[in-house]
């Protein structure tokens, strides 16, 4: 306990209970003398607005209760609509408004946005008392309401070149916004509700307030009784309920986007259906049913009807269903054609969101420095423009790509302001973000701290991420690096059931080296083998430099040394080629690994095996690889069949040591020593250590 708490703590246990007693007698009398001091104060304050507005002509104390509508702030142009109900009020505004700035029952701010005025909070109370006594209030909210929501539609129809200027607007009148909407649910009338929140699209896709706008529209789809909506609307909200819930990785209620298509296709609107049949492309992604079927019809209806916004979604949506997918050869081009068109039609939220996929890709196919650019780039400029959750997501990328060059110090500094933004959110993707922190962690070669992260991490997702979650975050190979081969196994098992294409292809490649430290080189060979075909499916080849070297270490293992050195010298050019650094955690047996096979070659013969591996592309050496499977020279069973490990491990067995000093000697935990001892007992037929000795003295 620090000094200074066990000071105050004697201190406290030094005093008598009349002591304490008298405390609290002072602090009630100060407490009650400050509360009749804020009432005295509270009441010279509402005698004075009451003096205030007795002094108002009728037209000024009109206005005056008028603006009571207004939440935050607002400028002229709101004033005269929702403040003058006839074309004379309208003009004399001007001047009334000025008088009760006079007065200072209106307050005026000139900003860099031109002028703005605001009642002062208790002056507003006194005014929506007077309001309300007036009768007049329900037409002057409705008057408020209909400016707010005219106004929105009216910048939205300017097209997304002008999203930017909606979305500094919208920031600004965000209060009165959401006053419109409340009167609007409050006045029975959902449709407009839900036509303003359709109006301010970039506010919730680009300004990190989409659980917003999905706690708005949920709220009033839920509603069984759709009688006060007309099916176009209702299905134009599912739609984009689903689109906005894809910017925040999250899902929606399933049943909607088939509803909002089956009414599009009633109207026989071209348009509304082409963005249902988008939604339901977004919903159908982590589906057995998937989204090509619904992304190419709607492909064909925006080209006909030269929609080019629609067809910027779908590329868009096309490369997160390939990034979903584990399948960058899919995500390149559709990102590149989503951003082309963004680009064209000014729309910088979802220019961001294809160069953050196509960033993503590039990582997975090996191109990081180009991948960390744009990356950087995306996260950098989504935070200027106040798009919150794509910087975070960027960051969250930028950082694990930072990691994988060995850039450990910039990747955890980066994770740490994606931490910062993403609490500023409310926890919007911390189980990615903490996920970031695990691979920063493995570059540093702690283990422990990469576990944590990444236990983390699962504490942060909920079950409609878990699919998000197990593709981003290291679990298992953060518990290889622990040592905890069991736990590394169970999640390796199961990452590699549930997840396809390149993120199955690293859970392949982790759970050929946990197969390794378990002594099952056949599991090893066959996992590695198939990461390579996936790699090559895939597009996916930057952990192929990982997957050599682990079948590197297994040929090294059956006695085929230049295939070992040939491989070992791919995996080198690659790792240079891509600058793709080597986890501590491997580091030291992959050192050995090379350190055996130039002794058994020689120098000179290992140079050249070398060099003929290094010379190789990273296609050609993937194609090498596959063309030495099967190649096993050992037995299964027998003294034959034991590995140059398990061979070791014996050896010190015979010499008298335990499991605690023989994994000091090899360079591995006691737990990894009794899994090999396993494995020679099983392919000796042994049962104990005694019988091994024994069977080792007549063998040797």
């Amino acid at each position: 306990m620090p000094l200074a708490i066990e000071l105050a703590a004697a201190r406290v246990r030094a005093l008598s209970l009349a002591q304490i007693t008298d405390s609290l007698h002072d602090r009630f009398r100060l407490l009650t003398g400050g509360a009749r001091t804020a009432v005295r104060r509270q009441q010279t304050l509402r005698g004075s607005v009451d003096w205030s507005h007795a002094l108002l002509t009728e037209p000024e104390q009109v206005l005056f209760r008028r603006l009571a509508a207004f939440v935050g702030g607002f400028d002229l142009e709101a004033a005269q609509a929702v403040g003058a109900s006839s074309d004379v009020e309208t003009y004399q505004l001007l001047d009334q408004l000025s008088l009760l700035v006079d007065k200072s029952l209106v307050v005026a701010d000139d900003g860099g946005d031109g002028m703005r005025y605001r009642l002062l909070e208790t002056v507003r109370q006194y005014a929506q008392e007077k309001l309300g006594e007036s009768g007049e209030a329900d037409e002057v909210r409705t008057r408020h309401r209909d400016h707010y929501a005219a106004t929105a539609a009216e910048r939205e129809a300017l097209g997304h070149a002008s999203d930017e200027q909606l979305v500094h607007w919208a920031q600004t009148e965000i209060d009165n916004l959401r006053a419109a909407f409340a009167w609007s649910r409050e006045n029975s009338e959902p449709e407009t509700a839900l036509r303003l929140i359709l109006s301010l699209r970039p506010l919730w896709l680009g300004a990190g307030r989409a659980q917003e706008a999905l706690a708005a529209i949920d709220a009033i789809l839920s509603d069984e009784d759709h009688a006060d909506i007309t099916p176009a609307v209702w299905a134009s909200a599912a739609a984009h309920e689903v689109i906005i819930a894809a910017a925040v990785g999250t899902l929606t209620h399933p049943g909607r986007p088939q509803k909002a298509l089956a009414i599009a296709r009633e109207l026989n609107d071209p348009a509304l259906t082409t963005r249902a049949l988008i939604a339901c492309g977004v919903g159908a992604v982590y589906t057995a049913e998937g989204p090509d079927s619904y992304y190419a019809e709607a492909t064909d209806l925006a080209r006909a009807a030269g929609d080019q916004w629609s067809l910027c979604l779908v590329f868009s949506y096309q490369a997160t269903a390939g990034a979903v997918a584990g399948a960058p050869i899919i995500v390149v081009p559709a990102a590149e054609k989503g951003r082309d068109l963004a680009e064209t039609l000014g729309d910088r939220y979802f220019s961001r969101n294809n160069r953050l996929w196509l960033g993503l890709a590039l990582l997975w196919q090996g191109h990081l420095a180009q991948a960390s650019e744009i990356l950087r780039a995306v996260a950098v400029e989504a935070e200027a423009d106040g798009d919150l959750t794509t910087a975070v997501f960027g960051r969250v990328c930028y950082s694990t790509t930072l990691a994988y060059q060995g850039q450990v110090a910039d990747a955890r500094a980066t994770a740490q302001s994606a931490l910062t933004a993403a609490e500023a959110l409310g926890g919007v993707m911390e189980d990615g973000v903490y996920a970031a922190f695990a691979y920063a962690a493995l570059a540093d070669g702690d283990a422990a701290a990469a576990m944590r992260a990444a236990e983390t991490a699962w504490q942060h997702t909920n079950p409609l991420r878990e699919f998000f979650t197990r593709t981003i975050t290291p679990t298992s190979e953060a518990a290889l690096a622990c040592d905890d081969l069991a736990t590394a196994r169970r999640w390796a098992d199961e990452n590699v059931a549930a997840l396809p294409g390149e993120h199955r292809g690293v859970n392949l490649t982790v759970r050929a080296y946990i197969a390794m430290a378990q002594g099952d080189p056949e599991q090893a060979e066959r996992d590695a083998h198939d990461a390579l075909a996936l790699a090559e499916k895939t597009g996916g080849y930057y952990r192929v430099a990982d997957i050599l070297e682990c079948l590197a270490r297994l040929a090294l293992d059956d006695g085929n040394h230049p295939y070992a050195a040939r491989l070992l010298g791919a995996a080198d050019a690659i790792r240079q080629r891509i600058g793709f650094a080597r986890y501590p955690m491997y580091q030291l047996a992959n050192d050995a690994a090379a350190t055996a096979v130039r002794e058994a070659l020689g120098q000179s013969d290992f140079d050249a095996a070398w060099a003929e591996g290094a010379a190789l592309s990273t296609e050609e050496a993937v194609a090498y690889a596959q063309r030495g499977r099967g190649e096993r020279k050992r037995p299964t069973s027998g003294w034959g069949s034991l590995t140059p490990m398990e061979n070791d491990v014996v050896r010190l067995v015979r010499e008298g040591l335990g499991n605690k000093d023989i994994g000091a000697r090899l360079f591995i935990s006691p737990r990894t020593v009794q899994t090999h001892l396993t494995h020679v007992y099983a392919k000796l037929g042994l049962t104990s250590r005694v019988q091994l000795v024994q069977e080792a003295g007549r063998y040797g």
